[in-house]
């Protein structure tokens, strides 16, 4: 069995992006953890990573280094066109709660992944 870990991630308002995450990766709060100046959530069913907000004082300022990917069509082989209409609904989805759209990406005329930025501008991929 792997490691439990946490993804720890500096933010200007913790508990908004938190509230962002949770919602985008149908994550919950962790029980228990309520501070201030940082914000934890979990993925209820205990399988997927926790991601930990702390407040910092600095803004972004650069591109991220990492980032996460949104695998919203599983596994492969796909039904190319069935993944399609799941990566835009959930960009969609994404947008009404205050994520940005920067660019699709194809290769050879499927559509790879969309690039997006959270509240934050932190970037990430919906695939």
């Amino acid at each position: 069995m792997g490691m439990h870990w946490t993804l720890g991630c500096d933010a200007a308002d913790p508990h908004r992006l938190a509230a962002f995450w949770a919602t985008a990766l149908g994550y919950e709060p962790e029980p228990g953890y309520d501070e201030p100046d940082g914000a934890s959530i979990i993925d209820p069913e205990g399988k997927g990573p926790a991601l930990s907000f702390l407040r910092v004082p600095e803004a972004k300022s650069a591109k991220n280094r990492m980032h996460i990917d949104l695998r919203v069509a599983g596994e492969p082989p796909w039904d190319v066109p069935a993944r399609e209409q799941l990566i835009h609904a959930t960009v969609e989805r994404l947008v009404a709660i205050g994520a940005s759209t920067v660019r699709e990406v194809r290769y050879e005329q499927q559509l790879g992944h969309v690039v997006m930025l959270d509240p934050e501008g932190n970037e990430f991929c919906v695939a």
